[in-house]
């Protein structure tokens, strides 16, 4: 494997993709002065933002990957922040929505693009929510509304139908998944019941 990273971030001296002594893994080590740049996985946060009517808002996609298909806010958690706050920001980003991030619904492994998703479940502050750079449309949807065939990704597909067996059996819990597989073509398989953790 071919290190992508060249240069020590901390001197700009140029690296060595090798195993660091006590280590197990390649990892890019500066020779110059020590420093270890080390790849870890990324944090997606998001948030199923509920109405006082029950309908959960969700937005179509305006940008890639997944252009057109739906999603509820989520995105790549940033530094300085919790997940919950993350979550508030990226409804705001997405559909201009004030929400209160509510306890924790789901983390989902993704091993093959090496992800972890923290969802929580939300209560809508205000009905004032709108399409963003982000959303081209941002809706209110009843369970039976959810367009099931055209949700982005595999993640949100999930969380979704974990957000309602729950509410539908008044229970409420933390959740756990991993989505070892990678989805096959077309990119939708593996929400259609190709996947083999599908229900």
């Amino acid at each position: 494997m071919y290190a992508e990273t060249r240069y020590c971030n901390a001197c700009g001296h140029e690296i060595e993709f090798r195993v660091p002594d006590g280590d197990h893994l390649p990892r890019h080590v500066c020779p110059n002065c020590g420093h270890i740049q080390y790849r870890n996985p990324k944090v997606i946060v998001g948030v199923i933002p509920e109405n006082a009517d029950g309908r959960v808002l969700m937005c179509r996609r305006n940008i890639e990957p997944r252009l057109g298909l739906w999603t509820f806010p989520a995105g790549f958690m940033e530094l300085g922040e919790t997940s919950g706050q993350g979550a508030a920001r990226e409804a705001l980003e997405e559909a201009q929505a004030d929400v209160e991030i509510d306890d924790l619904l789901m983390v989902i492994n993704v091993p093959y693009v090496s992800q972890v998703y923290m969802i929580h479940r939300g209560t809508l502050r205000t009905e004032h929510y709108g399409p963003t750079f982000e959303s081209s449309e941002v809706r209110l949807m009843r369970e039976d509304e959810i367009p099931w065939d055209d949700i982005a990704f595999p993640t949100i597909w999930h969380s979704l139908k974990q957000f309602f067996a729950d509410r539908r059996a008044g229970a409420y819990a933390t959740h756990s998944l991993d989505l070892a597989y990678r989805p096959k073509p077309p990119q939708r398989a593996e929400v259609a019941g190709d996947d083999p953790l599908t229900p």
